[in-house]
């Protein structure tokens, strides 16, 4: 995945599509981009969460101490809301880059 700023081997910008109409497509294609960037970024930091979460959890399970139980319960606790959070970012953003690449072909 190049960056839509950066020249393409052709002279023009790498992500950009251009027709007979003009480049109203290079747009959409560039801000489209911009689209899966923040999906996958929100998609790695999803993963990195419940690595946090299952990292905890195996301590926990190790050390079989009220002390790291409380840690598991306020870890967990403090990542659903992230995890929502992102979610809530990251499901739009997927629904509009599928659906830009079904109706548009970009």
């Amino acid at each position: 995945m190049s960056s839509p700023t950066t020249p393409a081997d052709g002279g023009g910008r790498a992500g950009e599509v251009t027709d007979a109409s003009g480049g109203e497509r290079g747009r959409l294609a560039g801000a489209l981009y911009w689209v899966r960037v923040g999906a996958y970024t929100l998609a790695s930091l999803l993963g990195l969460s419940l690595l946090t979460v299952g990292t905890v959890a195996v301590i926990a399970e190790i050390k079989g101490t009220w002390h790291w139980a409380i840690h598991l319960e306020s870890t967990i606790s403090y990542m659903g809301i992230l995890m929502g959070g992102l979610l809530a970012l990251l499901v739009p953003l997927l629904l509009v880059s599928l659906t830009a690449r079904v109706v548009y072909d970009v």
